[in-house]
């Protein structure tokens, strides 16, 4: 085996198969890329592949790692589950695949606060680099990129009674939103391909790339920390069977392990706030405050409405017809098993002094979590219309810390949810935003009765009791590996690691904030521009204004 490559990238998610495909472009340059995680055995499973397989394969250990929140403060010391993809392609093997990019002002605002590079004009054609949007090549969406963009259904989805509520309640309905007016509610648009399969970066990056004679990708490999003379990354030790191997990197070692990982193993390898890496026995190799600090995700606030009536997704779960339903989508590709059941993307300002959207509603026909069914052997489920409440803009921090010096160990994660008025307030807001739109017709006849937290739930104490016994996370994390140029910085605008010379960080840890929006997509963009960082070339800004929002 060899044990010296160009790069040794450690993790194969969304960001990792991305570096390891564009950066093997290059017949001169042999890249090393480390898997933690299964291989295509599992990336290539049905639950996998099929769309929506995922709601099963998210909480199924032989996918996920079982990462666990420590007890959060502010929501009543609950412990909140965060799955994370545990083979080729990482989360977005297992994701809701939901495609978005974030508004143009999330990135102006990375470039305002010094990283230089990363506006909306510098990252825009990163983003059209990337689609193969259903829409074509346009100013706007790319047309041959690697990664498929889909229209979400709208069959069984009841999508056409929401949009409408939505309008008749006063808020914008909008084509697309990353054209023109970046706010209001569109139809869904889902990473899926064109035969009706899960597009993950594994399949549509990696996979092509791995018949390359310069490219080693390695499963089933812990890397424990990575090795330095002085204040220069060379390597990494990894294990592989139990063994460990030091493997050397003549030019970088590039961290794509995700917001969790990634500061883990720089804590483990010696880089991280020095008062914490003495308390486990390691050495410092730099004192590096901000690794595994700022710690932001998107948190939700669940809502339940009984239906009136059997109208929910809930026939489609019936035994027989979901049988149906994955042949289809097996030969054909197509049914409601081919897409996903969130038809909607209602993306609302709560106060209209603000400069853009800071709730999502994330509508579904179903309570998600329901099982499949059948007459007489298995109790059908409760016919339930769900609306949670993202915060798009969370003031709440959070942190990322070792549990031991083990790297077998998973990292301590908490979150603060909701340790600030500000946020608790915008959750209000968003409820009772929520609320008037299903009180609206066409939506309103849908609706029997709100069920949680309860149409008695009103004032913001008891509001706010709610946010604090349910609200969870949307497996959003960014930010624990910042970017900028600030004293508690982890990585410059160039995604090098602030000290340390050979050694980059490259995945949604670099955000210095969440971008309004599902982070797999901006993760992507994230990982095609690196590539071109590395390689020294960068794809013109664009020159033209983004269009103001109506």
């Amino acid at each position: 085996m060899v044990s010296e490559y160009d790069y040794v990238i450690v993790g194969a998610g969304s960001a990792g198969s991305v570096l390891a495909a564009r950066l093997t472009e290059d017949p001169d340059v042999r890249v090393l890329l480390l898997e933690a995680g299964g291989g295509a055995e599992k990336a290539e499973n049905f639950l996998i592949r099929m769309p929506l397989g995922f709601l099963k394969a998210l909480l199924d250990p032989q996918y996920t790692w079982p990462m666990r929140t420590e007890p959060e403060p502010y929501c009543n010391n609950r412990v909140l589950p965060l799955p994370r993809g545990k083979m080729l392609g990482g989360s977005s093997s297992i994701n809701g695949m939901v495609y978005m990019r974030g508004h143009s002002r999330d990135f102006d605002g990375w470039a305002q606060k010094g990283c230089r590079g990363w506006s909306h004009a510098d990252v825009a054609p990163y983003f059209r680099k990337l689609e193969r949007s259903w829409r074509g090549a346009s100013d706007v969406h790319g047309g041959d990129g690697p990664l498929p963009i889909a229209r979400n259904s709208d069959k069984n989805l009841l999508h056409y009674e929401l949009m409408e509520a939505i309008e008749r309640a006063g808020y914008p309905i909008t084509e697309d939103i990353h054209s023109g007016n970046e706010e209001g509610a569109s139809r869904v648009e889902l990473t899926i391909d064109e035969k009706g399969r899960r597009a993950s970066t594994y399949q549509t990056y990696l996979k092509p790339a791995m018949a390359r004679p310069n490219l080693t990708v390695r499963t089933n490999a812990l890397t424990h920390r990575i090795t330095f003379e002085g204040k220069r990354a060379t390597g990494v030790e990894v294990e592989v069977n139990g063994t460990i191997e030091t493997i050397t990197a003549k030019r970088e070692v590039i961290l794509s392990g995700g917001s969790y990982n990634s500061p883990q193993l720089l804590m483990l390898s010696g880089i991280g706030p020095a008062a914490h890496l003495r308390e486990h026995g390691i050495d410092m190799v730099l004192d590096a405050p901000g690794v595994g600090r700022n710690l932001s995700e998107h948190p939700r606030v669940p809502l339940e409405f009984a239906a009136n009536g059997k109208i929910t997704f809930v026939n489609q779960l019936r035994f027989d017809r979901a049988t149906l339903s994955v042949m289809r989508w097996y030969l054909f590709g197509s049914g409601p098993f081919s897409r996903q059941v969130n038809s909607a993307n209602p993306m609302l300002r709560t106060d209209d002094r603000l400069d853009r959207p800071d709730i999502q509603l994330f509508a579904n026909p179903v309570k998600i979590g329901s099982n499949l069914w059948f007459p007489g052997f298995r109790k059908e489920p409760p016919h339930v219309l769900s609306a949670d409440v993202i915060l798009l803009h969370p003031q709440s921090r959070g942190w990322v810390r070792l549990k031991s010096a083990d790297p077998h160990d998973l990292p301590a994660i908490q979150f603060n949810l909701f340790d600030n008025e500000a946020d608790c307030a915008t959750a209000r807001a968003g409820i009772r935003m929520a609320r008037t739109i299903y009180a609206t017709e066409p939506q309103a006849s849908l609706v029997k009765q709100e069920t949680l937290p309860g149409a008695d739930c009103t004032s913001d104490d008891d509001l706010d009791a709610h946010i604090r016994a349910t609200a969870g996370v949307t497996q959003h994390p960014v930010g624990t590996c910042a970017m900028g140029i600030a004293s508690n910085s982890v990585v410059d605008p160039e995604l090098r690691v602030i000290g340390i010379e050979g050694l980059r960080v490259v995945d949604a840890s670099i955000m210095p904030d969440v971008p309004g929006a599902n982070t797999n997509g901006p993760t992507i963009m994230i990982a095609e521009k690196a590539s071109d960082i590395i390689r020294g070339r960068s794809l013109p800004a664009d020159q033209t204004p983004k269009p103001e929002a109506a």
